[in-house]
C-alpha cells in the first residue's frame, strides 16, 4: 500500500487529496504521474523521519522523472537526508547535483554554505585555522549566491558575512 493511502492526519490526507486531483487535471503522461507519486510518497517518509523508506521513493521518481527542474528537488530532498545522517560528503554531492539541473536554488546553495561553515569550526576547534579559514570563504561563496538569489532570506548569513568582513552586499528589503 503507497504511503499517502496510509496518511492518519488531516493535512496530509487533504494534501494528497489535492495532490491528486491535480495530477488528474493537468496534461501528465503515465511515467509522470508515476514518478509524482514516489516523489510525494518520499517527501511523506521523509516527514515521518523514515529516511531509508524516502531514498528508496526518491530513487524509484529519478528513475521515472525525465524534467531537470523536477529532478532537481529530487535530488536536493536526496541531499537533505544525508546531511541529516551527518553524511556530508554525500549531501554535497547530491546538492551540487541539484545545481547542475537547476542553478538557482537558492536552498541548496544555502545548505553547502551550511555544511562548509560547520566543517570550518569543526577545523578550528581541531586547531587547524588555515583550513577553517579556506572552509568559512566558501561557505561564504555560497551564502552570497543564495542572497543574490532570495535577497530576503538567510538574515543570519547576510549578518556573519558583514561581520566577519566577507561581503559588503547591502541587501534592503
Amino acid at each position: 500500500m503507497p504511503r499517502t493511502q496510509r496518511n492518519e492526519n488531516f493535512i496530509d490526507k487533504s494534501f494528497t487529496v489535492m495532490a491528486d486531483l491535480i495530477l488528474k487535471v493537468l496534461p501528465a503522461t503515465r511515467k509522470e504521474k508515476q514518478a509524482f507519486a514516489y516523489y510525494r510518497d518520499g517527501m511523506s517518509a521523509q516527514a515521518d523521519g523514515e529516511y531509508a523508506e524516502a531514498l528508496e521513493n526518491y530513487a524509484e521518481a529519478l528513475t521515472l522523472e525525465e524534467d531537470p527542474y523536477d529532478r532537481s528537488y529530487i535530488l536536493y530532498n536526496i541531499g537533505l537526508i544525508h546531511a541529516s545522517n551527518g553524511d556530508h560528503e554525500q549531501a554535497l554531492d547530491y546538492y551540487h547535483q541539484s545545481l547542475e539541473l537547476n542553478p538557482r536554488l537558492p536552498q541548496a546553495l544555502n545548505n553547502i554554505a551550511v555544511i562548509y561553515h560547520y566543517q570550518g569550526e569543526k577545523a578550528k576547534e581541531a586547531g587547524k585555522p588555515e583550513e577553517a579559514e579556506a572552509l568559512f570563504d566558501q561557505a561564504a561563496e555560497y551564502w552570497k549566491q543564495a542572497i543574490r538569489s532570495a535577497p530576503n532570506n538567510y538574515i543570519e548569513a547576510q549578518n556573519w558575512l558583514k561581520t566577519t568582513g566577507r561581503s559588503q552586499m547591502d541587501i534592503y528589503f
